[in-house]
């Protein structure tokens, strides 16, 4: 779970019933809501993820740096 704090919000969503039930069987989840809440923390999981990869090649470094000395002097 992404965070320990739940909150509950009255939702209406057209879902698809079947996609649901296949989610809800699949990942072993007794109610629709948890295999929604898990499919939701899975995707934000995803997205945040992406948003790392996304920075890679973007950020300058200096080949050079040797972490181990900076351990030394601390």
């Amino acid at each position: 779970m992404l965070n320990a704090v739940r909150y509950s919000v009255a939702t209406n969503l057209d879902l698809d019933e079947k996609l649901i039930e296949a989610a809800r069987q699949l990942g072993g989840h007794k109610t629709k809501r948890d295999a929604v809440t898990r499919a939701l923390e899975e995707y934000v999981r995803w997205l945040r993820q992406q948003a790392i990869l996304n920075e890679f090649g973007k950020m300058e470094y200096d080949a050079k740096y040797d972490y181990k000395k900076q351990r030394r002097v601390a």
